[in-house]
């Protein structure tokens, strides 16, 4: 989808469909709700007034209210957007209203639309402080981009409901608004972009994205973005000594991949300046091995490499917005089968640390691939670390699918983490990761086992990863319950969602010179 920016008088645009955003501005739980308009376009309001006022749309979080050939705007429908109350109006209620604007033009057959960016003094003059331009016009245009793909890509009787062009238009502000509207735009569309690229990643089925393929795909888009990219596979695994890596991939006839991906900036880094690594899991289908997994929703394991696919879209980001920081982005790629060849429960295998790990259940393979992934990140100079991985079940049980589960060892790692999240507007829950849960993952046999019990599940595959990200300072994302949307949202289709894309990023960005 082709995305601009143009400024001037909404009203004025002539327009398949120009979408407009409403708040409720209604004071008290039991008040009649009061929905107004983000816009001080008096076409719009005007042609709006009589349904505004009717009682019929009360302006909840991506309500609509759809007007065919509106009085005196030159749009052939006008589409408005309720985004809740003003006083809790956030930047993520601008991003799930953009979104809903371009799924509700998909059933229509609209190629084309247009969203009025909201206006800061449309209530009255009151001020949206919650709502900078910059950021806004970046959310709208996030919004709008990630609500575009549909994932029904491998339906021989798939309809192209694909849009092909979305204005967005803004008042025609003094210069320096306009700039910073632009810029935001621009960022928007980067961010956006990287998110679906990781997207189209984890929607491919297993039997098309294999460990190699992955690490096509990611060379490839390194190639394209300029930066560097080494694909190893099993003499490398071997050469490095990654046990814990090499265990999960033996039981596949598919060879495992060892992705590194590396970003400097032009510029160079000083010495002593930090290195970002990115570790992402890469399992492109887990069966769960000897430990195999119940037959129901097994398919959906084609998705258990979302964490890969989260820092291979980051990357792509990283590259296009050029922070002052140097990142190598590490991927662990392998299928867990149930071969002959596969390891066992009962096996002990020694990680690329060193470190002995008991195995008890062949489930729990993810922590054991970025085991290596984390050590070996730390062997290229990475001073501080952050992984991405469906980790476990555990964390869905513990935090449904709203929020991830964030671990962390290192307390500034955690606040530049979280300074970000105004701006990627992504929802993470941090859980504990103290050392009286590491009783639980003692092996008698050897160092570790790779899992705790049911207890604290989610608690305790931290624990483990902790082992092995040591002293550096380390982030651990377990977005096991937020990777993949079981059901259609107004502002986005079902499938892949690309979660953590946008914080990583801005986690990088922490840390620019």
């Amino acid at each position: 989808m082709e995305t601009r920016m143009v400024f001037g008088d909404a009203g004025s645009l002539a327009t398949p469909m120009l979408c407009v955003f409403a708040v409720d501005i209604a004071i008290g739980k039991d008040a009649d709700p009061m929905p107004v308009l983000l816009t001080t376009s008096n076409a719009l309001t005007h042609a709006a007034d009589r349904f505004m006022r009717s009682g019929e749309f009360k302006s909840a979080l991506c309500e609509t209210l759809l007007l065919h050939a509106p009085s005196g705007v030159k749009a052939e429908r006008l589409l408005i957007i309720g985004l809740g109350k003003h006083k809790t109006l956030t930047i993520d209620e601008v991003r799930k209203g953009a979104g809903a604007a371009v799924r509700a033009a998909k059933p229509r057959g609209l190629k084309e639309l247009a969203i009025a960016f909201p206006e800061d003094h449309a209530l009255s003059d009151e001020h949206l402080e919650n709502l900078p331009c910059e950021l806004t016009s970046r959310a709208l245009v996030e919004g709008a981009e990630i609500a575009e793909p549909d994932w029904d890509t491998y339906r021989s009787d798939r309809k192209d409901l694909s849009g092909e062009r979305l204005t967005v238009i803004a008042k025609d502000e003094e210069k320096s608004t306009k700039e910073e509207i632009q810029a935001g735009c621009e960022e928007g569309l980067v961010m956006a972009r990287a998110q679906n690229f990781a997207r189209e990643l984890v929607n491919e089925p297993g039997n098309v994205l294999t460990p190699t393929v992955l690490a096509a795909r990611a060379k490839a888009m390194c190639d394209e973005m300029g930066i560097a990219c080494s694909v190893y596979s099993t003499e490398k695994l071997t050469e490095l000594k990654m046990g814990a890596f090499a265990a999960v991939a033996q039981g596949s006839a598919e060879p495992p991949a060892l992705i590194v991906m590396t970003y400097t900036p032009h510029a160079g880094v000083a010495e002593g300046a930090p290195v970002l690594g990115l570790v992402g899991k890469g399992i492109t289908f887990d069966t769960g091995g000897i430990s195999i997994k119940p037959a129901d929703n097994m398919e959906k394991m084609k998705y258990d490499m979302a964490g890969s696919a989260a820092m291979i879209g980051a990357m792509r980001a990283i590259a296009e917005l050029k922070p002052k920081v140097k990142v190598i982005g590490v991927v662990c790629s392998a299928e867990n089968m149930p071969d002959g060849k596969a390891f066992k429960p009962g096996d002990v295998v020694t990680a690329m640390s060193g470190k002995t790990i008991e195995i008890i259940n062949t489930d729990a393979e993810g922590r054991l691939v970025l085991a290596d992934g984390l050590h070996y990140a730390k062997t290229l100079g990475c001073t501080h670390l952050i992984d991405a991985a469906t980790l476990t079940g555990a964390c869905v049980v513990a935090l449904g699918h709203n929020n991830v589960g964030l671990f962390s060892n290192d307390e500034d790692a955690w606040a530049a983490f979280r300074a970000g999240l105004q701006k990627s507007g992504e929802k993470f829950w941090r859980l504990p990761c103290t050392d009286d849960y590491r009783e639980q993952i003692k092996s008698q046999i050897g160092d570790i086992m790779n899992t705790g019990g049911r207890a604290a599940g989610a608690i305790t595959a931290a624990m483990f990863l902790k082992e092995f990200a040591g002293e550096t300072p380390w982030i651990h994302l377990d977005i096991a319950g937020c990777a993949w949307n079981e059901e259609a949202k107004p502002w986005l289709p079902k499938g892949p969602t690309g979660i953590a894309v946008r914080s990583i990023v801005e986690w990088v960005r922490g840390y620019e010179a």
